[in-house]
């Protein structure tokens, strides 16, 4: 069975850090292309950051605007696992995060590609 558990999250006051660590089980981790989403309430789930790798190419990375420089992706393949360091936190972060897996040999940022998702865990971040 494959999971994929997020940890980390919590509240944190504007300027401060969270780093979240999304570990998995189940699946050739080396194989997927892992993900980091957001979501709000009433809002589609956004596409934060992600990181592909292959022995080809290694490891590739793509973030959107708002959070480049700011927020860091990370993986490790041989704990399986994918890390999400969030500096000078902003209250426009607050949301849930979710880690996601993608069988896929690049980043995507359509959270339709990947097919794996943790439960959530929510950053909260004051004013």
């Amino acid at each position: 069975q494959v999971q994929l558990v997020e940890s980390g999250g919590g509240l944190v006051q504007a300027g401060g850090s969270l780093r979240l660590s999304c570990t998995t089980s189940g699946l050739t981790f080396s194989r997927y292309t892992m993900g980091w989403f957001r979501q709000v309430p009433g809002k589609e789930r956004e596409f934060v950051a992600g990181m592909s790798w292959s022995w080809i190419s290694g490891r590739s990375t793509d973030s959107i605007d708002s959070v480049r420089g700011r927020f860091t992706i990370s993986r490790d393949n041989a704990a399986n696992t994918v890390d999400l360091q969030m500096n000078s936190l902003e209250p426009e972060d607050t949301a849930v995060y979710y880690c996601a897996a993608a069988p896929i040999n690049d980043v995507s940022r359509s959270a339709d590609q990947y097919t794996y998702w943790g439960q959530g865990t929510q950053v909260t971040v004051s004013p």
